[in-house]
């Protein structure tokens, strides 16, 4: 007896959409049997995990806060995964982006209404820029833009680490390895002062509507799909494959070093070694909940963002590791990708006869 992987001729269109509930739920169900072998009753730690956070309205603007960096980096990605462009490096591009606003923030003097632009714009510049090298790389020597983008993470993180341990880090910081704070001027203004949740949001709003826009209502972004649906397809039509490779890359380097400066300039204030929790990693599974639709990306953002906020919870109430909340986003990506796998193919059982 042997397995053999078949392609379907028909992949269901309605399995396609009910994937993301399938995994998620299949996520429950696993992490239910993990909390068992720790110890925990399974319902009650399911409850804190994931609705006890949305009981408070902190929980609520902690929900949102977490949730929007993940949305607009999950956008800005799924342009790229459209063409099969993949970017895997959006935290090496938001770490650069949160380095090059923070340096105009605490070293630049601008007019108080023109500072917090031009640090969007450093933002996106960086992340463009640091995008831009897997995107040469890709478009001229057909490097892996999937080593590429990794690699250059490493490096980003290291030099964020030598800023904040070095020349950048705050004299009266105590020791710390972050910055000074940045000037109310070059921060995002909070919707209440009681709640971290700030108007960077607004910035996320626009790139899901613009990513809809883009995706769903002009020509470049149906050449982009084309190219990734059907490469064959879109070299006959004369669509270039360069072009894709360098407007995935660049857009989700911008998005992804505009997510950065919102964090520097929104919940943190200031440049600080975690600057991210691993948000350019985890977008990338909201980027594939979502079904690489914009709004879709919201919902999945919405739900790795109570992934995060319960995470925290039931490690401060129940004791459980922080590791939980990577295990939770590992399942969920697992169980993805395996339901994605089996609407596409199957999986036949051929008998040997003697």
């Amino acid at each position: 007896m042997r397995f053999q992987i078949e392609r379907r001729s028909q992949p269901s269109a309605v399995m396609r959409f009910a994937a993301p509930v399938v995994a998620t739920v299949l996520t429950l169900a696993a992490g239910s049997l993990l909390f068992a072998f720790l110890g925990h009753d399974p319902i009650d730690t399911l409850y804190a995990f994931f609705i006890s956070p949305l009981s408070t309205m902190n929980g609520l603007s902690e929900w949102i806060l977490k949730a929007s960096p993940l949305i607009l980096i999950g956008c800005g990605l799924a342009i790229g995964f459209r063409a099969n462009v993949w970017n895997i490096g959006a935290e090496g591009q938001l770490v650069v982006g949160a380095i090059a606003a923070t340096g105009v923030g605490l070293f630049v003097s601008l007019p108080t209404g023109l500072l917090l632009p031009v640090m969007v714009l450093a933002g996106m510049v960086a992340g463009m820029a640091w995008a831009a090298i897997a995107a040469f790389l890709r478009a001229r020597m057909n490097t892996n833009e999937i080593l590429v983008t990794l690699m250059l993470t490493y490096i980003a993180s290291f030099l964020l680490s030598y800023l904040v341990h070095g020349p950048w880090r705050d004299p009266d910081g105590f020791n710390y390895p972050q910055t000074a704070l940045l000037p109310v001027e070059a921060m995002f203004a909070p919707f209440d002062y009681a709640y971290r949740v700030n108007t960077s949001v607004f910035l996320t709003v626009v790139a899901v509507l613009a990513m809809w826009l883009f995706t769903e209502r002009s020509f470049l972004g149906y050449k982009m799909s084309v190219g990734g649906a059907a490469p064959q397809a879109a070299r006959y039509a004369g669509f270039k494959q360069s072009s894709s490779i360098w407007m995935g890359l660049l857009i989700s380097g911008a998005v992804a070093g505009i997510a950065g400066m919102a964090e520097a300039a929104g919940p943190l204030g200031q440049l600080s070694a975690q600057i991210s929790p691993g948000y350019g990693f985890a977008a990338i599974i909201v980027a594939f909940i979502g079904r690489l639709h914009a709004f879709g990306i919201v919902l999945g953002g919405l739900l790795l963002s109570l992934l995060y906020i319960g995470g925290e919870g039931v490690q401060m109430d129940l004791g459980l590791p922080a590791a939980l909340t990577r295990i939770f986003q590992g399942l969920l990506l697992f169980f993805l990708l395996a339901a994605d796998f089996l609407i596409f193919y199957r999986i036949r059982v051929i008998r040997r006869t003697h």
